[in-house]
């Protein structure tokens, strides 16, 4: 089960495996019902949570319901607890990259979210743009969600400025990243070209580098302020364990 669970992440392209979702994670989280994990996006709880990962599959980490993962859960419960992101009386203009399932229904239902999605693939995408290069005018958006993308794009200095650009003067800007804390410096290397090697060293073969607690200086050098947010040390040990979060991940929360 856990060999073809992993074949079906790796084989099917991404846009497909997003429809084939909506229909097994009803059967999913029927199958998985328990008392032990509890998803925190929609607060339903299973006795163990899914698998996941390309080369390295990580044990009880995607959630059967939303198909959240421990980034997700985490961004959640900061989002709930930190900010007015779902209780603001004013209307927000939100700008989300690469739309996650976990939060893609319930973003646009949100009647104080004035809610835009964009990436160059994705079906659930309200424009197809490139983040090099967005169709969106200058301080436009009031927060910005861009998860996991970074890593995908060679030339992330032009798309850090180009998020930096359109968020408004006070906007909040999450760009979560797939990091090493061990590392001062990211690490990256063109020169790698084999697909397998590649996943072995970036995590997966289509990311283009690793990124290292530099991550966050580069960050300010495009005149973003940086909260290092290690937001897993505010919270009770025992909802790490029971959202199944991922111990001394950081959130960047960027301001301009």
């Amino acid at each position: 089960m856990k060999n073809l669970f992993k074949l079906i992440l790796n084989t099917i392209p991404r846009p497909i495996l997003i429809r084939l979702s909506y229909i097994a994670r009803p059967i999913l989280a029927f199958t998985l019902k328990g008392n032990q994990l509890t998803d925190p996006i929609d607060g339903k709880s299973f006795k163990n949570f899914l698998p996941y990962g390309y080369e390295k599959q990580r044990n009880n980490v995607l959630s059967p319901s939303t198909l959240s993962l421990e980034r997700h859960r985490l961004l959640w419960v900061y989002l709930k607890n930190e900010t007015d992101f779902f209780t603001s009386n004013v209307k927000k203009k939100v700008l989300h990259f690469a739309p996650e399932q976990a939060f893609y229904k319930l973003f646009r239902n949100q009647k104080n979210l004035d809610y835009t999605t964009t990436d160059l693939f994705s079906p659930l995408a309200d424009v197809k743009a490139d983040i090099c290069n967005l169709p969106f005018d200058d301080n436009s958006y009031d927060i910005i969600l861009c998860n996991h993308v970074l890593e995908h794009i060679p030339d992330d200095t032009k798309a850090m400025q180009e998020l930096f650009r359109v968020l408004k003067p006070g906007g909040m800007a999450i760009l979560q990243i797939p990091q090493d804390l061990s590392r001062t410096t990211t690490f990256a290397d063109d020169s790698i070209t084999d697909q397998k090697e590649r996943a072995e060293i970036f995590g997966q073969y289509d990311h283009v580098r690793i990124y290292g607690r530099d991550y966050f200086d580069k960050l300010r050098s495009i005149g973003f302020t940086v909260v290092e947010e290690d937001y897993t040390n505010k919270i009770a040990p025992e909802l790490i364990e029971k959202y199944c979060l991922a111990k001394g991940e950081i959130i960047p929360v960027c301001y301009k």
